[in-house]
């Protein structure tokens, strides 16, 4: 899928005068770097491999399930909502008998990555069973052939596999939905906390504060936010290793970044691959050829044509009407070299990534606007 090349094993790129060598140090089992708008593949090494994705696969949770409820919804968590969570589940902190919004809960799931938040929203969609089914449904049609859920969180289960070519594109489709986009972005959020009595007697609910776990996004004492990031998530388990697809834009290019399972045992190792083949990624743009295609899903694909983005000045609505949540901080990154906001592109990307349009157009537009939707975040 894709490309010959991206079924080769090892390294494939097309190096040539002007283009710059790869960093020499990586040591993930898999990765990929690709054009978000075009879905051109930059660079890839292992791009099939099958492996445990971890937390991830939430994106896929989230990309299936987003569209079923709006974020006002309430929900009242009942204890059998939580059974089944993997022991050691990262986890927002989700109590029983307390009510929550779907917005909430959402955050819990891209912000802590959290395992109890995906099984009360898979509890409100008719159970674990029933998401997993859709999930894999969802995939193949995204054409992430190399996915296979068998739990919605991400957490180690026998057969579950995806790849760094599924899950960037699986980023991809999340990025065209302007939830998606807010949530991956947000750096810190308000969480309902458990309800109490106050000394007065009277039933008090307060909140408690959570941070976005993806480090190149809310950085960390040996990794500094990435200028230009806009997402997406990351992941951890005993057999996945770390894992984690971001994407970043800097000087009009935005581009996906998947790094699998890095060998090298030093801290934020994931990140700090992924921010070098980043790094690698905007220096070749415009200048490296292509070794492959990031495909698009089966309904955009005209019929009898072959798989592959084609190129026109399409454009989506939506975008402009979106205004940030309340009760979040989400970041904006401006580029040391000058670019646009990268936290604007993931914004207002939905004309900018691949867009699905009336008439199942797969369309591109490289010019979307980039509207002023969220609050800036002060540099050091």
């Amino acid at each position: 899928m894709g490309g010959a090349r991206l079924g080769q094993p090892g390294t494939q790129v097309n190096l040539a005068s002007g283009v710059p060598v790869l960093p020499k140090d990586l040591s993930a089992r898999s990765w990929i770097v690709a054009d978000a708008e075009t879905g051109d593949v930059l660079a890839a090494h292992n791009a099939h491999w099958r492996l445990a994705p971890a937390s991830t696969l939430k994106m896929l949770f989230a990309d299936t399930l987003l569209p079923k409820w709006p974020g006002t919804t309430e929900h009242k968590v009942e204890p059998s909502d939580l059974a089944g969570i993997g022991a050691g589940s990262s986890m927002v902190g989700i109590k029983e008998e307390e009510t929550y919004t779907v917005h909430d809960l959402w955050l819990g799931v891209f912000l802590r990555s959290g395992n109890d938040a995906v099984h009360v929203l898979s509890a409100m969609n008719g159970g674990v069973e029933n998401t997993v089914a859709e999930m894999n449904e969802h995939a193949e049609e995204l054409q992430a052939l190399d996915t296979y859920v068998v739990s919605p969180d991400g957490y180690d289960a026998e057969k579950q596999v995806s790849s760094a070519y599924d899950l960037t594109l699986i980023a991809r489709s999340g990025l065209q939905k302007k939830d998606f986009r807010e949530y991956s972005s947000t750096v810190s959020a308000k969480f309902p906390g458990e309800t109490k009595k106050n000394k007065k007697g009277k039933k008090v609910r307060g909140t408690f504060e959570i941070q976005n776990t993806n480090r190149l996004l809310a950085g960390d004492a040996d990794v500094p936010v990435y200028q230009g990031i806009a997402g997406v998530k990351n992941g951890n388990t005993t057999n996945a290793g770390a894992t984690f697809t971001g994407v970043a834009e800097r000087d009009g290019k935005v581009l996906l970044v998947t790094v699998m399972n890095p060998q090298k045992n030093e801290s934020n190792e994931v990140y700090k691959e992924t921010a070098r083949l980043f790094d690698w990624g905007f220096k070749a743009a415009g200048k490296v050829r292509p070794v492959g295609e990031l495909v698009p899903p089966k309904s955009a694909a005209p019929a009898g044509a072959q798989p592959g983005p084609s190129v026109s000045a399409g454009e989506a609505g939506g975008a402009g009407e979106h205004v940030g949540a309340a009760g979040t901080n989400a970041v904006v990154s401006t580029t040391a070299t000058g670019g646009t906001d990268g936290i604007g592109v993931a914004l207002g990307i939905t004309g900018g990534v691949l867009v699905l349009l009336a008439g199942g157009a797969f369309l591109v537009n490289r010019r979307w606007p980039l509207p002023d939707l969220v609050r800036r975040r002060p540099r050091p």
